[in-house]
């Protein structure tokens, strides 16, 4: 078994709503290997990011309430304070920002603000800090690094930003990656650039990923374990290809079957009901799909739903999954079939 880089243990993030505290983070637990790119997917409002800015304490704690344990080696980073936490941000772990213009310093030059990070994790003395900093640049595939060195965030395109981003990440080289929704509002030529560049970047490094997308396409072409996050919990975990393979949770077989395919003949895509509720309207009790499949009889779905192992390091919560089928249609995915029912 693969040694886990990170160990994230019984996690719960809660944000302050009308004065009381809902957990958009709700009890998650997960490990992250060494050298593997480890997906965590859903739609917007299933606490994606909120997990990962709770894992190196990015939320303002004046409204933000963060429980439980996530193990660095053999740290806590739960129970460290802001100046021990410093130390590992940027050094050990680093984050890929999904907005990068809001995430640069509009104000310093792209080389102040990773030469920044260098000041404070190595040694190097200024002339080696730049240039280190224009070779980082050149690594991620801008061709004029001297130039960008110079310029502002706001003078650089989408694409550049969010280079500028992963050299910055990449500049101490870390441990434990964070990108989070590193392909948003990118067009697709640029995306697939990003995407061949943190490929690259995982096998040369051997560092560990942490994705977090909505994007079902880019989890395929990445990831080697998927974590499916739903109303805050984790719903289901396998690997890429036992998720694609054989999808079990209903939350995760909609997703699937929402994807187009090129071989149906459909006049129509499937669309989930509903939507992901507000954290103070969240169900706390039973199947938090289950109000967006209304055709389901409640009694197929347990009243403390658990993860159950369905296969080797394949877990799926609440045993709805058995009985679950799409309205109007009868019958399971079998094994070794897609959502749609074609093979893989």
């Amino acid at each position: 078994m693969s040694e886990a880089v990170l160990k994230i243990r019984n996690l719960s993030t809660s944000f302050r709503v009308s004065g009381d505290y809902y957990a958009a983070v709700d009890d998650v637990t997960l490990d992250v290997n060494k050298n593997e790119v480890l997906a965590i997917v859903g739609e917007s409002g299933s606490g994606k990011s909120a997990l990962a800015l709770s894992l190196t304490k990015l939320h303002n704690p004046n409204y933000t309430r963060v429980e439980g344990e996530v193990l660095f080696g053999d740290k806590d980073l739960i129970m460290l304070d802001e100046s021990e936490l410093s130390s590992i941000r940027g050094g050990h772990i680093s984050m890929i920002f999904q907005d990068a213009l809001s995430a640069l310093n509009p104000l310093l030059r792209v080389g102040s603000q990773i030469d920044e990070v260098l000041f404070y994790h190595t040694k190097m003395d200024a002339a080696q800090r730049k240039a280190y900093t224009i070779e980082l640049l050149h690594s991620v595939g801008i061709v004029n690094p001297e130039l960008a060195y110079t310029q502002y965030s706001y003078e650089l395109s989408g694409g550049m930003r969010q280079r500028v981003m992963i050299a910055m990440a990449l500049s101490c080289k870390p441990d434990l990656i964070i990108a989070d929704e590193p392909t948003t509002a990118l067009d697709v030529t640029i995306q697939a650039q990003i995407l061949d560049l943190l490929r690259s970047i995982q096998k040369e490094t051997k560092s560990s990923i942490i994705l977090i997308t909505h994007d079902l396409g880019v989890v395929a072409e990445m990831a080697d374990r998927v974590a499916v996050m739903y109303a805050g919990q984790i719903v289901e975990t396998a690997s890429v290809w036992d998720l694609f393979a054989n999808p079990q949770h209903p939350y995760t077989r909609s997703l699937l079957e929402s994807i187009p395919n090129m071989d149906d003949q459909v006049e129509r895509l499937h669309v989930i009901q509903g939507m992901v509720p507000p954290l103070h309207l969240m169900p706390r009790d039973g199947c938090r799909f289950s109000h967006r499949t209304p055709w389901v009889p409640q009694h197929i779905h347990e009243t403390t739903p658990t993860l159950h192992e369905v296969g080797p390091g394949h877990y799926v919560r609440c045993s709805c999954y058995k009985e679950f089928s799409f309205e109007g249609r009868g019958g399971q995915v079998e094994a070794g079939t897609n959502a749609k029912g074609s093979e893989i």
